[in-house]
């Protein structure tokens, strides 16, 4: 009976063969408890939080928080990872974007920065709606505004001779020289040669200084009666001039002495009257005469809306593009020696820019185009992204030889900017 199979009955009473299986000792349980919700807060996750390193403070006790601990693992992850989102994590903290709608300005427009930049708001901070800063009273603007303060002949190049007149003057010149020589070998005379000389030379001298002096006014006569285009109709490239009503873009810019708020272009210029003996405004200062001392000339991106097609378009004049504007100031202080005392505001002015008080004739000028005004802008139509701009062009645009006004081709850079003199009386209310 030894060898007989031994059989055991489960407790469904099937009988199985074997012996029957040792009941094994259950591990105690424990009782399941419920996990509150953190909502996302490592600090709210118990042991969680203690894999971060990330220590919960008792709210009734003052003492400092603990230093925190880099750990190894976050450290080889952040540099694994270093600028992305799963770095911040690693470290404890956890970048937050701010959302919401982007703020314009009180026009409503939004103005791009530079072409490709990537940015839609120029870049400005300062008082007010963020359009400057006011440095000792001056007002000191960002990089979206463009400063024409250094730029000579208001943004306009130097004359340019074109090849046809060259040769006109290289042929008149062979022929009064041969015509010279012939008459001089003939009546063997020298002062027939110097005679055919003092007749070329001062011609080309005067029509040199003509051309200088007349230079400003041939420049905005070219910018007047070049044929106004249609925006609807532009080609992308295309060089037109457009005329309509201007509206600030999302900087608004104030004029330095009068404070004429909602500006496109603002200058201000100091002059100065040299008598004989008397101070320099600069080192370019003749005798009897009024010579510039200082000068604030600012223009930023603003808008047109184009008066033969009723479309807007943006002018890209900000962010260091080149400019020439024609705005004709308008005298609004005049200092002499005697009623000094009398312009405090004046003083003040001069005392902000660091500039000196001394018994001198000046007078200051200011010039601006106002929100509303009627201005006339040339430059290159691009459309970029559905937007239409208006930009300064690549090369430098000749203004033609004038015959009738002797004035040879000038070469103008950037931006043409013309307004009327009677600013005010042309504003509209934007």
């Amino acid at each position: 009976m030894s060898g007989r199979i031994t059989s055991h009955q489960l407790s469904n009473g099937l009988y199985v063969s074997g012996r029957p299986e040792q009941v094994k000792e259950r591990q105690p349980t424990i009782a399941s408890r419920a996990i509150p919700y953190t909502g996302g807060d490592v600090k709210k996750s118990g042991e969680l939080g203690k894999m971060f390193d990330i220590h919960v403070l008792d709210p009734t006790s003052n003492a400092p928080p603990p230093p925190p601990k880099i750990s190894r693992l976050s450290s080889s992850s952040s540099q694994h990872n270093s600028g992305s989102v799963r770095s911040g994590i690693n470290s404890g903290t956890i970048p937050k974007k701010s959302s919401g709608p982007i703020p314009l300005q009180p026009t409503g427009l939004i103005t791009s920065g530079p072409i490709g930049s990537g940015s839609l708001l120029g870049s400005s901070t300062g008082r007010g709606s963020s359009t400057h800063l006011e440095s000792a009273g001056k007002a000191v603007y960002g990089p979206a505004v463009t400063s024409l303060s250094a730029e000579k002949l208001s943004g306009a190049g130097s004359i340019a001779v074109p090849k046809v007149a060259v040769w006109v003057v290289v042929v008149v010149v062979a022929m009064g020289l041969l015509v010279g020589g012939f008459l001089m070998a003939s009546v063997k005379k020298a002062v027939v040669l110097v005679a055919v000389g003092g007749v070329v030379l001062p011609a080309v001298v005067v029509v040199v200084t003509w051309n200088l002096t007349w230079r400003e006014r041939g420049l905005l006569g070219f910018a007047r009666r070049y044929p106004e285009a249609e925006l609807r109709g532009a080609v992308h490239g295309q060089y037109v001039k457009v005329t309509g009503v201007v509206t600030c873009g999302s900087i608004p810019l104030e004029s330095s002495y009068q404070r004429v708020s909602r500006c496109v272009y603002v200058s201000t210029e100091l002059y100065e009257y040299k008598g004989w003996g008397g101070k320099s405004a600069n080192p370019k200062h003749r005798c009897f005469s009024w010579g510039s001392r200082h000068t604030e000339k600012y223009v930023a991106d603003f808008y047109i809306s184009d008066f033969q097609s009723g479309l807007r378009a943006l002018v890209k004049a900000g962010y260091g593009a080149k400019v020439a504007p024609f705005v004709k100031p308008a005298t609004v202080v005049d200092v002499t020696k005697e009623n000094r005392d009398k312009s405090p505001s004046f003083l003040q002015w001069l005392a902000d820019r660091s500039l000196s008080t001394d018994d001198r004739i000046m007078r200051l000028k200011e010039g601006y185009i106002k929100e509303g005004s009627t201005v006339s802008v040339v430059g290159v139509v691009q459309r970029h992204e559905n937007v239409l701009m208006i930009v300064p062009p690549t090369e430098p645009v000749s203004t033609g030889c004038q015959w009738i006004r002797c004035l040879l081709p000038t070469y103008v850079e950037g931006l043409i900017l013309t307004c009327d003199d009677n600013q005010d009386a042309d504003v509209v209310p934007v």
